[in-house]
């Protein structure tokens, strides 16, 4: 611990046992530390008392509940399968993901056993993406932002924008409502709040633009790169990641192309715990990602024949993995050749 640092930082005036517990009377260090608290604000009453308003949403969001996660899954089980689900997974597994308010602002919790430790020297750090947001996301969306996967960084992260500058305060620590899943979520970051239609430098990328307006995402065009797909994903056991890129009709708006992302839960992925996944086919296996990699010009921007000839990139029959949900043939979209006039 800096001297300096616990003069200067108000969260230190109470002392260090006011969060950590244990007793600082004691002169011997297993005393001192015993009954100590490593993570205290896995309890949010301790920020509570400064932090009223923010742990009031916080208790609610999704950073925090990782409803979400159980919620899409849960839709493949029967109800006696979502019990042990809830019991068995949820609780003992899933959940280890949520973050409490000291895992954005002091210290990294352990994923996979690994943990960057202090975040800036015990310091309470108000915002660090390159540590915070970057280690929980790090397995997909932070490499492909940055470059390291896929090799094209995205075109924001190249002129000096981080999370923040998309993602906001409210949107991360809630607004009080208790959201099941993060689609519910409202206000949440969009191409076209900063890229307004209308504004387009050249009039070739306003026509493109209203022409596929509510049929393309803006990532169907404009994501760069392959991004990160996981494969065979069993309870316990891990997975397989391949870089890879798909597009094809999103799984909640069919009426809309979209960057596809593969989900890697298999048929077997919970058998272990007895649940056999009974409406398995009730979700397909890939899912719309807002891909992390964008270019204001790819392939696909540059050439209609990419994808209205050449159908590059577009999830096809042969493409899904073997023993896949049955709902994966409704993403499968074929693109239109456009007439020539002559």
């Amino acid at each position: 611990m800096d001297k300096k640092l616990i003069e200067e930082d108000e969260h230190f005036e109470k002392g260090c046992t006011y969060c950590h517990g244990g007793d600082d009377s004691q002169q011997d260090k297993d005393l001192a530390h015993k009954n100590r608290e490593k993570r205290p604000s896995q309890n949010l009453k301790v920020c509570e008392e400064c932090h009223e308003q923010i742990v009031a949403t916080y208790s609610k969001s999704l950073h925090y509940t990782t409803i979400g996660q159980r919620n899409r899954v849960v839709e493949r089980f029967s109800d006696a399968e979502t019990k042990i689900f809830d019991k068995e997974v949820f609780e003992k597994s899933c959940r280890v993901c949520h973050a409490s308010c000291g895992d954005c602002h002091v210290k990294s919790p352990q994923i996979s056993g690994i943990s960057i430790g202090l975040i800036q020297g015990h310091r309470f750090v108000k915002k660090n993406e390159g540590k915070t947001c970057a280690f929980c996301h790090g397995g997909r969306v932070y490499p492909e932002f940055a470059g390291e996967y896929g090799g094209s960084p995205d075109v924001h992260y190249e002129k000096g924008m981080m999370c923040m500058d998309c993602h906001n305060k409210r949107e991360l620590h809630g607004d009080g409502k208790m959201y099941q899943v993060k689609e519910e979520v409202r206000d949440r970051p969009s191409c076209r709040d900063c890229h307004k239609m209308g504004n387009e430098a050249k009039l070739t990328a306003q026509i493109a633009h209203l022409k596929h307006q509510d049929k393309v995402s803006c990532y169907g065009c404009h994501a760069s790169a392959e991004y990160r797909n996981c494969y065979s994903c069993h309870l316990g056991g891990g997975s397989t990641a391949k870089p890879g890129f798909m597009l094809g009709l999103s799984p909640k708006n069919k009426k809309l192309v979209t960057t596809l992302r593969l989900i890697p839960t298999v048929r077997d992925s919970f058998k272990s715990k007895g649940i056999r996944m009974e409406k398995f086919d009730h979700l397909p296996n890939y899912w719309d990602t807002p891909a992390h990699n964008i270019k204001k010009r790819t392939e696909r921007t540059r050439f209609c024949d990419a994808c209205h000839e050449e159908g590059k990139g577009f999830l096809t029959k042969g493409m899904l993995i073997e023993n896949g949900s049955r709902a994966n043939m409704e993403l499968i979209y074929n693109p239109k050749s456009i007439p020539i006039h002559k």
